[in-house]
């Protein structure tokens, strides 16, 4: 079984989705641990939350470049 997920999505949603940033409170932390682990400063659980949050960062970027280029198609 394939992990895509299809959805009937209007242009606006296709923008919205291209548009999606981490939540601030996601971000802050993020650079929160970024700092912490160019120190050599993390925790084995804080190693697994970055893990965590850079994986959910790829995920969205993914989402992203998918919505940008379906605009893109449509559009041209």
């Amino acid at each position: 079984m394939s992990d895509e997920v299809s959805l009937m999505v209007t242009t606006e949603g296709l923008t919205a989705l291209a548009e999606m940033a981490l939540s601030t409170k996601s971000q802050t932390r993020l650079d929160e641990l970024l700092a912490k682990n160019a120190d050599g400063k993390l925790s084995a659980d804080e190693t697994m939350e970055l893990d965590l949050l850079l994986t959910q960062v790829d995920e969205l970027n993914l989402v992203k470049a998918r919505a940008a280029a379906t605009l893109h198609r449509i559009r041209n």
